[in-house]
This record gives structure tokens, C-alpha cells and sequence, in this order.
């Protein structure tokens, strides 16, 4: 799916201090009005057979975080309409604490965005984790007339990124299905299933699994409807029994694709789940989970309420993945699940990574934002500055052009031409023009010390966004100084994983970095009179 998660831990955890910072400074505390923090202790109860946290129990306790902060905001009911993408970071264990933080981003008509932060807490050592962070987007619903909601008012650096970035995150949303569909087209996906050896392959009907659930009072929420908390759960128990079928182990949920309610189900309803192990990878395995409901047994007609697909893996006890057996996909339907489930791994994972706009702008807005950068060093009026930051080592180059600001955003916007300055990019095609603003480009870099093959991703760019890479987040940022005068500014942020893109002594300057962006310097000068005519149409 598409690579969502959409803020990065980095961004959740500079934010915060930019709040703190803020609130310091304003001389009292900030909090947002829409806020609503849950802490629940971890019950045996509450946990799988490994002793941990089941990933069902905290998606009710994060979906009805979430739901109050929506209503606190809306001042009615709100219902689910769908949850962005979940990455688990980490497991809690029996007797640790679990908190929630969930505010409201972003509100449109009557729908709003609700950003939820999920850490752990060992009460005897006083150690966090962070555990998950999601989006969900909740519906506001009163009966007796058409809800308008009230906009919400940005105060602290977090949220005025969050709510910027909350309208782009939202048109993603809705063209989400059309923009998978396009890119598991363009994704050459190699059918391998001649070359298996079929009698080391579990075939895919033995991990079905089809559970029905009669809602009940306990279920419902406080409007009758099935509380989406607990389908979610129902749909991870009867995910996780379908992936035990194949790797006749206990897995560990990692990963669940965007949740989306189709439409409510009440108290009387029955509802059927089903679930099944679309592709199994070496270490990896994708699930295929719907839920359709019905009211009567007599009824022939079953709504489609929901679908999610998740991501297992099973663990040693070194919590190392294990090797997993193949899957022989049924014919048909289940042959084409699983080549759909080998496209989105490939987009998730593998070496196209869909990188997204609104992604693009949080994680460069997070580094302008910073007022700690520090001088490392300055030549031929080139200003390297540094910022270490947990795991992470940020870059931040600027320089004066002698161009006229238009021409150089017009120059460095056009992606097809990064290759001419940027040697980072060996090659850019352009898959498909989404729009007159974003199109899908697919980047060729050249191949790293340590690396076998070319790193290459797919990256969704909008002409006025940055854009940031999974590999190598970077870019640049054009601002007006004067007639014919430019501050260009060059962000990179580097994690240990790919320190190998930084040579030579990071203290004084970096000759990658300094080529690099004189050679955009030069790009700049060398072109900056082929865009005469088009100056002109602006």
C-alpha cells in the first residue's frame, strides 16, 4: 500500500519540542482543545499468548481515543470512516502502560482527520516506546439536521504542519484505490510460481478462515452502530488464525493497510469474517481480511462493510523473523491475490517505494522549522549547517544565485531534469501525469558502496512540494532575496542505515554535498534564459 504513515517518528518527537518550545515561551502551557489522552495498564487480559498486548485491544482502545477527541471538536456524534496505515514499532508486554494522545488535525465539512500517537511505558524503569502512530477520519452525524464543522485554529509548530498537510493527506484518500490500481499496473511483477518446488508449498485454502460474529449490546457504540474498534479486533483475531494455519507458529502482527468502513452494521447484526494468506514472502506474509454483514439468516444479500490486508511475521527468540513456506495461491481470485499482494510489497518494501507529497511537506517543514541548526563550516559563500538529532543527521546548504527566484523554482521543480545537477539521480522517467501538479515519477540512483544492484522508488511530486525519499530524504527550497537574487537552500537528513551517501569529515564541509549543490548553482546560471517564454505566461 501506499507508504503512509505519514509522519515520521522523527517529526512526532521534533514537534514536540518545537511545542514545548513555544509554550515556554508564550509563558503558559499550550494544550489543544481537541486533545484526549488515554492510559490504560496491560491486563492478562488484554494479551495474546506470548504475553503481550494484542494488536485487537489496541486498536479499540485507539479508535475510541480517537472518536472522543472527533466528537469533542464536532459536538456530536462521530462515526469511523477509515484508519491510514498502522506500523507496530514495538510490543507491550503484560504490566506496562500503554498511553494515547489523539487531537484533531484538521477539520473539512464533516469529515475531520484525527492524528493518534500510541507509547508504552514500563512503570519500575520509567522507559517509553513508541509503539504506533495512525490516522483515522471520522465522520460527524446528527439526525435532525446536516453537520458544518468548525475549523480548528493551529497554535504550535505540530499543528499548523499537521493541518497544512491534513487537505493533501485527504485528496490522497480519495483517489487512493485508482492510484494502487495505477501502480500495481506499472509494477512488473515476476510470476515465480512455475519455479517452486509445489510439494514445499502449503496450499493457500488451508489458511482460510471464516468466522461469523452476532453483535451484541457490548459491541455497539453509544449510537447502536458496531463499535469499529471491535471489528477491527475481530479482523486482526481471524487475520492472525489464518496466518498461524500456514506457518504453524504464533506470528506478530507488524503492518495493517488502511482500514475503510463501507457502511455501519447495528446491534442484531451478524457478520461474517473472512481471511486468508494471500502471498507468503521469506519473511514476510500478507493476510486478506473482509467483513460482510447481514441481518437475518434468511437474507441472501451480505453488505461489504470492511477490508484490510496485514503484514505478519514470525519471531525467534531472538526476535529475528523466520523463514516462512511459500503459499500456492488457489486459481483465479487466488491467483490474482497473489500478485496484487506482490505489488504492494514491492511498493511498501522493496526497492519502489511510493513517496508521497504530503509526506514531503511535513519532513521539509520539520527541518525549516528548527532553530538549532549549527554552522559547521562556510567556502565560496556555501553555508554547510548540522543538526544531530537522535538516530538521525541532518544537513541543511544555502547559497546566493544570481537568479531571478520564478526561473529557479521552474528549473529545480522539473524532477525529469534533477540528473543534470544531482548525481543522485541517475535516471527519472515519468510513469504517469496524475494532474496539470503531481505526476508519478520512477528514480533510477546510482548504485552505493555495499549495494549489488541500483537503489530505484516511485515518487509521487506535487510541482510546488518537495520531494523526500525514503533512501535519501533531501531536497531543496527556493526563496526570493531581491531582483535577480535567490536563497536556494539544500536539505538532507541522513539515518545510520544510509550514512553512506556522507563522505569525507562531516565538522567541516562535505565535498559530496558542496559538488552537489554547485553543480545546482551552475545548472541554474547555464539555464536560467530558456524560460523567457514561460516567465512571460505567468
Amino acid at each position: 500500500g501506499l507508504t503512509s504513515v505519514f509522519s515520521s517518528h522523527t517529526a512526532w518527537k521534533s514537534a514536540s519540542r518545537a511545542e514545548k518550545r513555544a509554550a515556554m515561551a508564550d509563558g503558559e502551557a499550550h494544550r489543544n482543545p481537541t486533545e484526549v489522552q488515554m492510559s490504560q495498564l496491560v491486563l492478562p487480559c488484554h494479551t495474546d499468548q506470548r504475553g503481550e498486548l494484542s494488536a485487537g485491544q489496541l486498536l479499540k482502545w485507539i479508535d475510541t481515543t480517537a472518536c472522543l477527541s472527533a466528537e469533542r471538536h464536532a459536538g456530536c456524534p462521530c462515526v469511523t470512516a477509515s484508519m491510514d496505515d498502522i506500523y507496530f514499532e514495538h510490543t507491550i508486554s503484560v504490566g506496562q502502560v500503554v498511553n494515547i494522545k489523539a487531537k484533531v488535525n484538521r477539520a473539512f465539512n464533516s469529515s475531520m482527520e484525527v492524528g493518534i500517537q500510541v507509547v508504552s511505558e514500563d512503570l519500575c524503569s520509567e522507559k517509553q516506546w513508541n509503539v504506533c502512530k495512525a490516522l483515522a477520519t471520522f465522520v460527524a452525524h446528527r439526525e435532525a439536521s446536516k453537520v458544518k464543522l468548525k475549523q480548528t485554529t493551529p497554535r504550535t509548530e505540530e499543528e499548523k504542519t499537521e493541518h497544512s498537510v491534513a487537505a493533501e493527506r485527504r485528496r490522497m484518500r480519495l483517489v487512493y484505490a485508482d492510484t494502487i490500481k495505477d501502480l500495481l499496473a506499472n509494477c512488473a511483477i515476476q510470476d515465480d510460481l512455475e519455479s517452486r518446488d509445489c510439494s514445499c508449498m502449503v496450499p493457500a485454502a488451508k489458511t482460510r478462515v471464516e468466522s461469523v460474529e452476532l453483535v451484541l449490546p457490548p459491541h455497539a457504540n453509544h449510537q447502536g452502530n458496531t463499535f469499529g474498534g471491535q471489528i477491527m479486533a475481530w479482523m486482526e483475531n481471524v487475520a492472525t488464525i489464518a496466518a498461524s494455519r500456514l506457518c504453524r507458529a504464533h506470528p506478530t502482527l507488524k503492518a495493517i493497510e488502511m482500514f475503510h468502513f463501507r457502511g455501519p452494521s447495528q446491534v442484531g447484526d451478524r457478520l461474517v469474517l473472512k481471511a486468508i494468506v494471500n502471498n507468503a514472502f521469506k519473511h514476510s506474509m500478507e493476510v486478506g481480511v473482509c467483513v460482510e454483514a447481514y441481518h437475518q439468516e434468511a437474507e441472501t444479500h451480505r453488505r461489504h462493510i470492511n477490508s484490510a490486508f496485514m503484514t505478519f511475521v514470525v519471531l525467534d527468540a531472538d526476535n529475528q523473523p523466520q523463514m516462512l513456506p511459500w503459499i500456492q495461491p488457489q486459481p483465479g481470485d487466488g491467483e490474482r491475490r497473489y500478485r496484487e499482494a506482490s505489488a504492494r510489497r514491492k511498493i511498501r518494501l522493496d526497492s519502489n517505494q511510493v513517496c508521497l507529497s504530503y509526506n514531503n511537506v511535513s519532513s521539509l517543514k520539520m527541518l525549516v522549522a528548527k532553530d538549532n541548526w549549527v554552522l559547521s563550516s562556510e567556502i565560496n559563500q556555501v553555508r554547510l549547517y548540522t543538526l544531530e538529532e537522535d538516530k538521525f543527521l541532518s544537513f541543511h546548504m544555502e547559497m546566493l544565485v544570481h537568479v531571478d527566484a520564478t526561473q529557479a523554482f521552474l528549473l529545480l521543480s522539473d524532477l525529469l531534469r534533477r540528473p543534470e545537477w544531482d548525481k543522485h539521480y541517475r535516471n527519472v522517467e515519468l510513469v504517469q501525469q496524475v494532474d496539470e501538479d503531481d505526476a508519478i515519477y520512477h528514480v533510477i540512483s546510482p548504485v552505493l558502496d555495499g549495494d549489488a544492484k541500483p537503489r530505484d522508488f516511485r515518487s509521487l511530486r506535487h510541482r510546488t512540494e518537495v520531494s523526500y525519499t525514503t533512501h535519501t530524504p533531501r531536497d531543496t527550497r527556493v526563496q526570493a532575496e531581491g531582483d535577480q537574487l535567490t536563497k536556494v537552500s539544500y536539505y538532507n537528513q541522513a539515518t545510520p542505515g544510509f550514512l553512506n551517501y556522507v563522505t569525507t569529515n562531516v565538522a567541516g564541509l562535505s565535498s559530496e554535498f558542496y559538488t552537489t549543490f554547485k553543480a545546482c548553482e551552475q545548472f541554474l546560471l547555464d539555464n536560467r534564459n530558456d524560460l523567457a517564454p514561460n516567465l512571460q505566461t505567468l
